[in-house]
């Protein structure tokens, strides 16, 4: 289950009580220092940029394991080798995980908190977030998604485009929600689930730990072991 700890994860009312310090309000709406080094040179971490630039930061690096030069008009400096050092040199820079599939994130989540790094939470301007919803670090809200009352999204997590997740849901850890993703009130999503894109979730329904849901799939019944899931009626693939 998400829980809120103070410097983790802050539901929108608290900011609109100013129950954050004057640091991590700073942090949580307009990025501190104005630095972040974004680890994953891709498409997602285009949009990532994106927001980023939008919630204030001034400048905008990545790190890739794999692609060197350029993303866009951006800089790619180094690796994720390259954390430590970045991190004794630039002590207020933020970091943020841009990378889309589940398993990795976490991997390279973790590597951060071993660090004792805390990660921002980012949030497109124009998603609509709900004041009650408690939010985990290193999570990102892309465009014209909409998170609805009472629900918890945890850390490291993805709603990416246009996807809305209604009120009283628990979203786990390390979660994809793909573009266009309806999530119905009272669902339970698990750590490292990956939600196709314009799938859709009936109410109270709970989803397993590792399951991928493939794209326009329906679920209208409870998800109980890992997997890969896909069609309407919902049916599990060979694994």
């Amino acid at each position: 289950m998400v829980t809120r700890r103070k410097g983790l994860g802050h539901s929108l009312k608290d900011i609109l009580k100013n129950d954050l310090t004057a640091e991590e309000l700073d942090k949580f709406m307009n990025g501190y220092n104005k630095t972040i080094y974004i680890i994953g040179a891709g498409g997602h971490g285009k949009v990532v940029a994106d927001i980023a630039k939008k919630n204030g930061y001034k400048k905008i690096y990545f790190l890739d394991d794999s692609t060197k030069g350029q993303l866009g008009t951006y800089s790619i400096v180094g690796t994720t080798d390259d954390i430590d050092e970045i991190h004794q040199r630039e002590k207020d820079a933020d970091f943020f995980i841009a990378i889309g599939n589940n398993e990795i994130r976490e991997k390279v989540f973790k590597k951060l908190k071993e660090r004792d790094i805390k990660l921002p939470i980012l949030i497109h301007p124009s998603a609509v977030i709900d004041e009650t919803v408690e939010i985990g670090e290193g999570t990102v809200f892309v465009a014209n998604a909409v998170i609805n009352a009472g629900t918890k999204v945890g850390k490291n997590c993805i709603i990416n485009t246009s996807a809305s997740v209604d009120h009283d849901c628990i979203v786990e850890d390390c979660v994809h929600v793909s573009p266009g993703v309806h999530i119905a009130g009272g669902v339970h999503i698990g750590k490292r689930t990956w939600v196709g894109i314009g799938s859709s979730v009936i109410n109270n329904i709970n989803i397993y730990d590792d399951v991928i849901v493939g794209a326009g799939t329906t679920i209208i019944k409870h998800i109980e072991r890992p997997g890969k899931y896909v069609g309407m009626p919902l049916r599990r693939l060979d694994q």
